[in-house]
Parts: structure tokens; C-alpha cells; sequence
């Protein structure tokens, strides 16, 4: 603990000399002119009161969008802290593990976010600045979020593990259950508990559930106490999850849901993150899977990835280096297998059958259109630079593979997702938090 005070010292030197240069100026003018406070201290940074007030401003123009009306600020603002601490204590850890994104790469993503509202990079760029987002800020944001994603993939997704037993009991129960067809639509609150919680922490967290229920009960809008109770990621979009495959959720949920019927909500169901209050939006039955004949393709690359090292200009200027060679009578596996950056370089880049949506939109359109042996020209992908080459094709029932593939999906989803509960609990429980909401 003391270490971690000697590194906050160090953060907070600065702000105290401000604050005395402040009462200095203060003292000559005879005003004082508050800039700035610190809401909370996580570890060794802080959450401004600015930085505050301008999430407070963005939910609440994002809960009117949805017709939702904003509890009291008071409120908002406590949920908000919870979720930027949240936010804190995850982009911390990304940075001391060396986690970040290149210019490149944010770039690429804000080019594919204008393309997908149908604008180019400069209009979009005006359209944010016309919602009152400052651009920069925007693009800082969407800079963490990428963050975030990928340290979620490497921190959990990445170690959750489907076994063919798994894969076995899945599809077997399926067969002997037809409610287990079945996909839902909920509306979901989460009052998490930490992982530590003594008795009295734990009623307490339990009794905000159960005043959550009765507000909900009484008829109150459940957009509306999601977004003033729950402690989930999607509390401000209502607590609203997509459609979700009975076998995706937990066996509690899939157990209480069964017997529901639109419109109705669960008691308070108790997990290893907390307490939990669904609501089923509505349901419907999954098609069976018939026959299923899918055209793949036997292909192999070269990839030359963009990084902080290597520029765009530099990763294409390479890849067309490479074609040169190949187009002189180079064997393409022999180039994989030396300059290609991809973990399929020791196979000679090969990425054996591909079925479609396997790959990035960009490399599946370029290798669509090649014929058996032949090579593309630079193809770029949010991966980088790359060579591809088409060995052959052909068309393949893949209703079999198809329905483990989907059960493995279903099953690693569920089981990522419970992980991630646990996971960001026990970093939050971990992490120094001094609160000074009060003080501001």
C-alpha cells in the first residue's frame, strides 16, 4: 500500500502546485476560479470533474435519443464514475502490457466506420463535430474502445477452451430438448457484488436488486432502471442484449426463461458477479439445419503488417517486392514461409479449406475472384498487406461440421462471457480507488 501511495503523491505534486498557484492568483485578484477537481483517484491516474460532466452529457442525450428518460443526475453520474473507473482500471493494464493501437490501425477503423454510415472520412468528420463531439475526442475514444476489445480477446477469449466433450453434450442435449432451439431477446440488470464481499456488502447490493424489482414491478419502464441500477456494460442502451441462442446463456437464465412468456421478468437470479434481473422482450425457434453445401476454397497468403515499425506506404512497397519475385518464378511457399508476418508463415502461408465469412470482407472479396493457381496483386486488409493465391475449389456439405460449428460458438460465447464478468470483478476489486465525487 505503500508504494501505491508514493506513486499517487506523484501525481497529485502537480496538481497541488497548481492549486497553490491558483490560491496565489486568488489572493492578488481577490477571486478564486475553480478549472478542474479530481472526482476519483484509480491507482496511479485520475477522473476529472470535466470528464465527468461530459459523460454525464453524452448519456443523457443518448437515453433522450431512446426515449428514455434519464434518472436524476445525481444518480447518472455515480453509475458513470463506476463504469469510467471500470474503464480506468482495464486501459491501465492494456498499457503496462504493452497493449496499444497505431495511427495506422485507427485510421483504417475510422475510414471503415464512415464507409458503414455511407460517408467519407472527411464528411463523417463533420457530422460528429455537428453533434457536438469534438473529433479528436471521438477518435481518442474509439482508440480505447479497440484497446479494450483486444484486451478482452487476449485476457479471456483467448483462454476459454471447448473440449469435443462439450461440443458432444451440446448438441445432445439439443436433440432432447426442443426448448433448447429456442433463441431470446432479454432485457438484462446486473447488480455486481465484488468478489470479496463480506454479509453486510452482499445484503446490501441484494436489497438495490430487490428495490430495482419493485420499481419494475410498479410498472416503471426497464430502460429506465437499467440505466439508474445496473452495473452491466449495455445499462444505457436499456440493458437491451441481441438475440442470444438459449444454449449462449448461463443454465440459470435458459432454466428460468423456458416456462416465460413475453413481457415477463425473472426474480432476482444470483451468479458469481451478482444479482441478476432479466426481462424476456421476446423468443422465437431456431430453423433446423438442413443440408448446407458451401463453397470453399484452398488458399494461401503472404501478410506484411502495418505497425508503429513498418508504415502502409512501406508494407505495400514490400508486398509488390514480393509479387515481383513471384511473378519471376519464386515458389510462394518458400516466400511465406521467410516474409510472411501470419501464423500460418511455417505452412507456407497456407490457410487450408475457407469457408465464407472465415476471413475479412477485403481478403474473401480479392480471393473470390481468383481461379485455381492463381496469385492477386496487394490486397489490403485491417491486417495489413497481402499476396494471396487460390489452390482450388469445391463445394462441401457442411451441415455436420456446421451444427458443431455453431455449438462451439454458443458454447465458447457463454462460457467468455461468464469469464469476463469474473475477470473485470477481480481486477475492479484489486485496483486503489479513492472517491472525492462528494468533494466536487
Amino acid at each position: 500500500m505503500g508504494v501505491r501511495f508514493a506513486l499517487r503523491s506523484l501525481i497529485l505534486v502537480p496538481v497541488l502546485a497548481a492549486t497553490s498557484a491558483i490560491a496565489q492568483q486568488a489572493e492578488a485578484t481577490g477571486t478564486i476560479e475553480v478549472i478542474d477537481r479530481i472526482v476519483a483517484v484509480v491507482n496511479e491516474s485520475v477522473v476529472t470533474r470535466q470528464e465527468l460532466n461530459e459523460s454525464l452529457r453524452t448519456a443523457i442525450k443518448q437515453l433522450q435519443k431512446q426515449g428514455v428518460q434519464p434518472p436524476p443526475p445525481t444518480v447518472l453520474e455515480k453509475q458513470l464514475l463506476e463504469r469510467m473507473i471500470l474503464n480506468q482500471v482495464q486501459l491501465q493494464l492494456a498499457k503496462e502490457t504493452g497493449l496499444k493501437v497505431s495511427d495506422t490501425e485507427l485510421d483504417q477503423t475510422l475510414r471503415r466506420i464512415a464507409q458503414e454510415n455511407r460517408m467519407s472520412l472527411p464528411e463523417f468528420h463533420a457530422a460528429v463535430e455537428r453533434d457536438g463531439i469534438s473529433f479528436n475526442k471521438f477518435r481518442d475514444e474509439i482508440r480505447d474502445e479497440i484497446i479494450l476489445v483486444r484486451l478482452k480477446e487476449r485476457e479471456v477469449n483467448n483462454r476459454v477452451n471447448v473440449t469435443e466433450g462439450e461440443v458432444d453434450n451440446f448438441l445432445h442435449g439439443q436433440e432432447n430438448s426442443g426448448d433448447r432451439n429456442d433463441e431470446y431477446r432479454i432485457a438484462h440488470i446486473l447488480i455486481s457484488v465484488p468478489e470479496k464481499a463480506d454479509p453486510l456488502q452482499r445484503n446490501i447490493r441484494r436489497q438495490r436488486a430487490e428495490t430495482a424489482l419493485i420499481q419494475l414491478k410498479n410498472g416503471a419502464e426497464f430502460s429506465e432502471v437499467a440505466a439508474e441500477f445496473s452495473d452491466a456494460g449495455d445499462a444505457m442502451q436499456g440493458g437491451l442484449l441481441d438475440w442470444r441462442p438459449a444454449a449462449q446463456l448461463t443454465a440459470k437464465f435458459a432454466e428460468v426463461l423456458t416456462s416465460m412468456k413475453p413481457g415477463e421478468l425473472t426474480p432476482i437470479i444470483t451468479s458469481a458477479t451478482g444479482y441478476h434481473i432479466l426481462k424476456l422482450v421476446d423468443r422465437r425457434s431456431q430453423q433446423s439445419a438442413d443440408a448446407a453445401l458451401v463453397n470453399q476454397t484452398h488458399a494461401r497468403h503472404i501478410l506484411v503488417k502495418i505497425s508503429e515499425l513498418t508504415s502502409e506506404a512501406d508494407a505495400r512497397r514490400r508486398i509488390i517486392e514480393l509479387k515481383e519475385r513471384l511473378d519471376h518464378g519464386a515458389k510462394f511457399d518458400e516466400l511465406a514461409k521467410l516474409h510472411s508476418e501470419d501464423g500460418s508463415a511455417p505452412s507456407g502461408g497456407d490457410l487450408g479449406w475457407v469457408s465464407p465469412g472465415d476471413t475479412v470482407p477485403e481478403f474473401e472479396h480479392a480471393m473470390n475472384r481468383l481461379k485455381d493457381g492463381e496469385i492477386s496483386g496487394p490486397v489490403q486488409s485491417p491486417f495489413g498487406w497481402h499476396l494471396i493465391q487460390v489452390l482450388e475449389h469445391r463445394s462441401k456439405d457442411m451441415s455436420d461440421e456446421k451444427k458443431r460449428q455453431t455449438a462451439r460458438q454458443a458454447i465458447r460465447a457463454r462460457k467468455a462471457d461468464a469469464a469476463f464478468q469474473e475477470w473485470v470483478q477481480r481486477l475492479r476489486d484489486r485496483a486503489y480507488v479513492e472517491y472525492r465525487l462528494e468533494e466536487s
